[in-house]
């Protein structure tokens, strides 16, 4: 249970009731676990949002799935956010990543070896998380890699995911009942 109840239509902003109502449309109910279950107490921001991730996860990003999914569980590892760990560590898998790589990262052990487009996410995304910068190194193989829009939209699928992290973890929303993978050591 999370640290607010379910949002409702008397609870949310008056003046947002059609993006509430829109969102819940679309889902078919009002979400009541996971980031969106938070962010809906302000519909127009979870509205927003929506866009943002359909762009930052769809086919219009120039990324490839398992570049995507290696930047999600990477986010949920260095922000220790079970939710997201839990909602994407299969899909990575299934994306192509191997068992050991995902693992591993769950874990906080060496990574197996790694192509170089993995290194380049995980060097990356650990830098930026960790230091809050990237070394002009660690930039030039991620850009070699990706390009300057792969890499806009690297960083900025990792920042989404942050976002949904911070809510997540500041408003103590649990897990579903059906985990699907074991849960980060944190």
């Amino acid at each position: 249970m999370s640290r607010i109840p379910t949002a409702s239509r008397e609870s949310v902003p008056q003046d947002q009731l059609a993006a509430f109502d829109e969102l819940v449309s679309q889902r078919g109910s009002v979400p009541d676990i996971g980031p969106i279950s938070i962010m809906i107490n302000v519909p127009e921001l979870a509205k927003r949002g929506e866009h943002f991730r359909a762009y930052v996860r769809g086919d219009d990003s120039s990324l490839p799935a398992n570049v995507r999914e290696l930047a999600m569980i990477l986010t949920a590892r260095e922000m220790d956010c079970q939710f997201i760990w839990n909602a994407h560590a299969a899909f990575a898998r299934q994306s192509g990543l191997s068992n050991e790589l995902v693992d591993n990262l769950r874990d906080k052990k060496e990574l197996p070896s790694l192509s170089d487009e993995e290194s380049a996410v995980v060097e990356f995304g650990r830098e930026l998380f960790r230091t809050r910068r990237v070394s002009q190194a660690t930039y030039n193989a991620a850009h070699a890699r990706f390009g300057v829009r792969g890499l806009v939209e690297l960083t900025n699928l990792m920042g989404y995911y942050s976002s949904l992290a911070f809510n997540i973890n500041a408003f103590d929303v649990g897990l579903p009942d059906n985990l699907t993978e074991l849960p980060l050591p944190v």
